[in-house]
């Protein structure tokens, strides 16, 4: 790689150049690249996903002590929280909770009960992307796990692209990969994964907003059930240089 992207939402032509490379030598070249270039100013975000528990083995394989986090958004499978447990015996790594500001209670008390059920865009802002927006502030870039076939929102996704929401730079490892892809790594390397996974659930986030899915649905369609909504917020596509 012979340009840098240390001030890359400012320089749209560094972060073509690199994404397009990076793209062609996949994800674990991606994370070196991002570790190399970023150090102790990169955070990596898991939702405890099948992308994301991939992630975090690939991670643990260029860098033994990866700085990763999840939101707790507080209403999170007891089964999602006993894989984080897994994850962090298995690496040998902590992976730290990140918090909304008010707790399920106090939500309640403020905006009333059962948010999610009238306002999933709200619960989501609040329990989801405000904790994210404080916990990167002072970072210069971040990891996620999307992928370009979840959702339209996502589909024009870079391996590397500006966040200028956040002004920082996002990372996306695993974009140019399918579910299939995804799985044959878990399987191949014997990661830990959701164990709601093998019992309908392909996506998971809060246990409110999250079912099983029926045969013939797409793997999301479990989300939001009943809503138009397909993204919590955190992926909503970043303005393109």
């Amino acid at each position: 790689m012979t340009r840098s992207l240390h001030d890359a939402p400012a320089k749209g032509d560094d972060v073509a150049v690199v994404a397009a490379e990076l793209e062609r030598e996949g994800p674990l070249a991606t994370l070196a690249w991002a570790f190399g270039e970023f150090g102790d100013g990169l955070a990596i975000a898991t939702g405890f996903g099948a992308e994301g528990v991939a992630l975090v083995d690939m991670a643990v394989r260029v860098e033994p002590r990866p700085n990763v986090f999840f939101i707790d958004t507080g209403f999170l499978f007891p089964e999602t929280h006993e894989l984080r447990r897994r994850l962090e015996a298995r690496y040998r790594i902590e992976i730290r909770a990140v918090e909304p500001e008010l707790t399920p209670q106090q939500q309640e008390d403020v905006f009333g009960a059962r948010l999610w059920a009238f306002d999933p865009d709200f619960c989501c802002s609040l329990r989801k992307v405000d904790p994210l927006d404080a916990h990167l502030e002072g970072y210069a870039a971040w990891v996620t796990a999307i992928r370009r076939d979840q959702t339209a929102a996502r589909a024009t996704a870079r391996v590397v692209e500006p966040d200028t929401r956040r002004a920082i730079v996002k990372v996306n490892p695993l974009v140019a990969w399918s579910r299939d892809d995804v799985w044959a790594y878990i399987r191949a390397n014997d990661v830990p994964y959701n164990a709601l996974h093998d019992r309908g659930y392909p996506s998971v986030g809060c246990t409110h907003c999250t079912r099983a899915v029926r045969p013939g649905e797409h793997e999301r369609a479990g989300r939001w059930s009943g809503f138009e909504k397909t993204e919590c917020g955190l992926h909503l596509p970043t303005e393109k240089p």
